[in-house]
């Protein structure tokens, strides 16, 4: 996506932009690097937020920690845009090559052993990009997730602030792009059951949330029909999805619904190709 000032106004308010602009002026922007078409920023603020933006991606798919709810992009994220349009940053991805290709393969090999075998999110990772199936059920990822809400406010049973569930979404595409989908629908799943039954607790950045419940629940229908022919399979799903209508938060029964429907259609396509 092409950078400029009209591409980032495009993406947030007149009043975030404004905001955006003397957040960059005021000099809040630290440790702010480009590795390919990703940059990560730290912004000060109430307290220092961390932004990720992609430079490639429609939208730039802007991400801030920081409890915004209105719409569009954040002030912090904005910051962080203009900066990269009045200065560009230099591309990391570059050095990270040239070391790589200059590292002896017993060393690295140690280091990457190392790095998997203290960070299990990694190895996850990983493991789908070398082709092997999810080692983790649905309960075990959803204890991750859950995990995450219970630390974002341990003091209280409200959630204020968003959660990064980058590393979950990741996770599922590096399963699609391998085309392990029954593995890429079960962390899916984990995500959309998660999501369900922490929703009532979130006070704020709704549109967070929200669309990150959204984006699980058609990755979770995509995968099912790309993954499972037998009518008995998609069956289960499609009562998983039932149930979660009738069951789960009102506000989202109808996404199930729809969900339900779509994966019917998409299943019947399936078996008639």
């Amino acid at each position: 996506m092409e950078l400029n000032e009209d591409t980032v106004r495009d993406v947030c308010t007149d009043a975030v932009f404004e905001r955006g602009e003397r957040y960059l002026a005021d000099g809040r922007i630290h440790e702010i690097n480009r590795v390919d078409s990703t940059v990560t920023a730290v912004v000060s603020g109430s307290r220092q937020y961390d932004v990720r933006v992609g430079l490639a991606t429609d939208g730039f798919a802007p991400w801030c920690d920081c409890p915004y709810d209105g719409s569009g992009a954040c002030k912090h994220v904005v910051a962080v845009l203009l900066r990269c349009v009045d200065d560009p940053l230099p591309d990391e991805g570059d050095q990270l090559d040239a070391a790589l290709d200059g590292a002896d393969a017993d060393e690295l090999r140690a280091f990457l052993r190392d790095e998997l075998a203290t960070d299990a999110n990694l190895r996850d990772r990983f493991l789908a990009r070398v082709g092997e199936p999810t080692r983790q059920s649905v309960d075990e990822l959803r204890t991750s997730i859950d995990r995450r809400f219970e630390e974002t406010n341990p003091e209280y049973h409200v959630v204020f602030e968003p959660i990064d569930f980058t590393e979950w979404f990741d996770l599922a595409n590096e399963y699609r792009e391998q085309g392990r989908y029954a593995s890429a629908a079960t962390v899916y799943r984990a995500l959309v059951e998660s999501l369900d039954d922490n929703m009532e607790r979130v006070d704020g950045v709704y549109d967070h949330f929200s669309s990150a419940f959204r984006r699980a629940l058609d990755g979770y229908v995509d995968c099912v029909a790309a993954a499972e022919r037998d009518a008995a399979a998609v069956t289960d799903a499609v009562a998983f999805l039932d149930d979660r209508a009738m069951s789960g938060t009102p506000f989202l029964a109808e996404h199930f619904e729809k969900a339900a429907v779509d994966l019917r259609e998409k299943a019947d396509e399936q078996s008639c190709e």
